[in-house]
């Protein structure tokens, strides 16, 4: 039995439902002698009132009646102790069902449509790197790590958030989860748990209108380019019960990683990211809040580069936004505590704005179909302490109801867990 950790060892109260991760480096190496293997995922059902086209359209998205099934993650991960100061830590991510073949419409490029032939999934190694110990306020790490800038990549468990799917807003302008190769220096404090990350840079000729910097993360060719290093940290304060508070921050001139250097030797390409969190929690009660503003220089040089980059890359090819700004808040409550069961039901709600093109530069067109606001209702079952049932209903208003509105319902089940510890 010791050997087997059923999902009932995640606690059960509400605080640590919402940060069971946020556990200090000595209490989680101590929780296991030599191994663990563990794993988290989500199976997704969506039913969709609007086309998959927003681009095409003047009106954007038109009517339709849609639905959609998948598997959108399923990690696998696996620790291993060479000493007690001595870890290596890997996890295997399989999106939508792993890698194959499939046919794709392409809506964004000029709002054309086009045949390509891409992967149907991916299987990523998401993190792969050894941890040197030394105290429990110095520890290094070396290899393939998460860059935890925002809420959602600093903590992407799928039992971390409400929705059925991630914060849209993140997961549009952000790489989520990202994670880049390099080394980092992280440690708990009283009250504190810090950061500070070096680690390969963005490829800016993927930035694009309607993602911002997202699919700049490196990964089309077989390594990643460090020509210019990016710096990265995050800062989180837990001194008050029940309250999490989180800073992050990212900086990086792209132009040297780029995917043909020559084009972009002329700029900088510089982004900056700066985020704030908020996580309250109080008995039966959960209460989140982020906010992330980015800023990328040269934009406007950079999206001319991008408009003659080969074909061959699949990039956009887009013009790219000089600011990307995105905010959220979300609230849930236990109804279920006002009986004597131990089952808990939350209703929530949350709304959230993002702009890939909060700003662009001078003499760029305007993206205002970017401008979005979503308003989400829903329900989390908790069936085992760390697997959650979800349902929401999500309401997306395009540039204050000038475009047509897109509505979304949605089912999912998420779980997480070590399941062997030896």
């Amino acid at each position: 039995m010791k050997k087997i950790i059923a999902l009932f060892a995640f606690p059960l109260s509400l605080a640590c439902y919402a940060q069971g991760d946020n556990a200090g480096i000595s209490t989680e190496w101590d929780s296991y002698n030599k191994y663990r293997v563990g794993s988290y995922g989500e199976i997704l059902y969506q039913h969709m009132n609007y086309g998959p086209d927003r681009v095409k359209d003047p009106t954007g998205a038109q009517t339709d009646n849609r639905s959609l099934i998948a598997l959108p993650r399923s990690i696998f991960a696996f620790d291993y102790k060479f000493r007690d100061d001595i870890v290596l830590s890997t996890e295997i991510e399989f999106e939508y069902g792993g890698t194959g073949s499939a046919m794709e419409l392409e809506y964004e490029e000029g709002g054309e449509y086009e045949m390509e032939i891409e992967k149907g999934g991916e299987v990523v190694l998401e993190q792969f790197h050894i941890t040197k110990r030394f105290a429990p306020w110095l520890n290094v790490r070396a290899g393939h790590i998460i860059v935890p800038v925002g809420i959602t990549n600093a903590h992407h468990e799928p039992i971390f958030f409400f929705g059925t799917t991630r914060p849209e807003g993140e997961m549009t302008i952000l790489p989520c989860t990202w994670h880049e190769t390099g080394i980092s220096i992280l440690g708990y404090l009283p009250k504190f748990k810090y950061e500070l990350m070096l680690v390969n840079g963005l490829d800016p000729n993927a930035f694009s209108d309607i993602h911002w910097i997202r699919e700049g993360k490196q990964g089309i060719f077989e390594s990643s380019v460090m020509t210019s290093p990016a710096v990265a940290g995050r800062l989180e304060y837990t001194g008050v019960k029940g309250l999490r508070l989180g800073v992050s921050g990212y900086f990086n001139n792209t132009s040297k990683n780029a995917s043909k250097p020559e084009k972009t030797s002329t700029i900088k390409a510089p982004v900056s990211i700066g985020t704030f969190d908020a996580q309250y929690l109080h008995k039966n009660m959960a209460v989140r809040a982020n906010f992330v503003y980015g800023s990328l220089g040269d934009a406007s040089e950079l999206s001319k580069i991008n408009k003659r980059i080969s074909k061959n890359t699949n990039f956009s090819r887009t013009n790219v936004a000089k600011n990307a700004m995105t905010y959220a808040v979300e609230a849930g409550y236990n109804v279920l505590s006002f009986f004597r069961t131990k089952e808990k039901l939350l209703p929530f709600v949350r709304y959230e704005y993002y702009n890939s093109a909060e700003k662009v530069d001078a003499g760029m067109d305007e993206m205002p179909i970017n401008r979005r606001e979503v308003w989400t209702i829903g329900l989390n079952y908790r069936l085992l302490p760390n697997m959650i049932l979800k349902a929401d209903y999500a309401m997306r208003i395009m540039n204050k109801g000038k475009y047509n509105q897109e509505n979304t319902f949605g089912v999912a089940l998420a779980y997480t867990g070590w399941f062997i510890n030896n």
